[in-house]
């Protein structure tokens, strides 16, 4: 298995990650047996980045992980993610990011996933109401008690990665990078770089539309949250096809299926980017897995961009209110 280093503090992980979100929620209902056969399956192929939040299924993804890696704890590099708080009810009520609450939200994922240590630990969203400061303060603190190794951050702005970074490092930044999400070109990757931070690019098959497999709203489950996405809405669905189409018409030119070629254009963005594509079934997997044998050339990645410019996608990555959560 290709490896990565995120960043110049960070832990050594395979090039490509496993996103486990999606078999607790959100997409759909999961099956807890595929579930976990597509982890153990994850780490018999070497993809032992494994990427979790508290958030997910309200704690069940964390517990379904934790029974998953029983026994083989030692062979995965384990994420999970504090900040973004819910109601009972699933009800997003906001962000978090006081020293207190770091310090028992990460004492709570460690019950659940049944481990002593989280291997990166991230603020799934910025607390505008908490100077991020004190927050990588609390984070350090669990460094140095042993329950944490290494620190992260999602869907932050430049500006607040420096403050952070000033305070403790951080290992890795996670934002949503892919062919139809390609806001963090420019500043905020330069920063990244610059600080020598890895990038973990979260939805890198765009949400699973950038596979080709969603062809209308009705492949999706009624409870399926990407039916309230922008991206998803009718009219921005009808164009976003269009953009799937040349993806499609790119994967055969190449040889490879349209999510590996995807996956293949996000792991030439450079060496210090890791995707962390999920599914919840092993032949998903196993397919994404493949694009690790995708290579592009630089001709490739022209026509690729000139294909498909930045901006190409219609609709915006989140509702009104997510949006106004993320890059700050």
């Amino acid at each position: 298995m290709q490896t990565r280093e995120l960043g110049r503090s960070g832990p050594i992980v395979p090039a490509l990650g496993l996103g486990c979100m999606g078999m607790s929620a959100f997409y759909g209902d999961g099956e807890e047996a595929e579930s976990i056969a597509t982890i153990h399956r994850a780490i018999e192929l070497g993809i032992t980045f494994l990427d979790t939040a508290d958030i997910y299924g309200m704690g069940r993804n964390e517990e379904l992980v934790g029974r998953a890696i029983k026994g083989r704890r030692d062979q995965v590099v384990l994420a999970t993610k504090f900040g973004n708080v819910r109601r009972s009810d699933g009800t997003f009520v906001g962000v978090n990011g006081k020293p207190e609450y770091v310090h028992s939200a990460c004492e709570a994922s460690l019950r659940r996933l049944q481990v002593e240590k989280i291997d990166l630990y991230y603020q799934h969203r910025v607390d505008p109401q908490t100077p991020i400061e004190d927050t990588v303060g609390a984070m350090a603190k669990l460094v140095e008690a042993g329950k944490v190794r290494f620190l992260g951050l999602s869907e932050a702005a430049p500006d607040t990665i420096r403050r952070a970074q000033s305070v403790h490092p951080i290992a890795a930044l996670q934002t949503e990078y892919s062919l139809w999400s390609r806001d963090p070109e420019g500043e905020l990757l330069d920063t990244v770089r610059e600080l020598g931070i890895g990038f973990v690019a979260y939805s890198p098959l765009g949400r699973g539309f950038l596979t080709a497999k969603i062809t209308s709203l009705d492949d999706l489950a009624d409870g399926d949250w990407r039916r309230s996405m922008p991206r998803f809405e009718e009219e921005n669905f009808s164009r976003n096809m269009e953009l799937v189409e040349r993806i499609k018409a790119l994967a055969a030119e190449k040889g490879c299926t349209p999510a590996q070629l995807a996956l293949a254009w996000v792991l030439a963005q450079g060496n210090d980017i890791v995707p962390i594509p999920g599914t919840k079934r092993r032949r998903y997997l196993e397919e994404n897995v493949g694009a690790l044998d995708v290579h592009l050339t630089a001709e490739d990645l022209a026509d690729i961009d000139a294909r498909l410019p930045p901006g190409a996608a219609a609709g915006s990555r989140y509702s009104q209110p997510g949006m106004r959560t993320i890059n700050r």
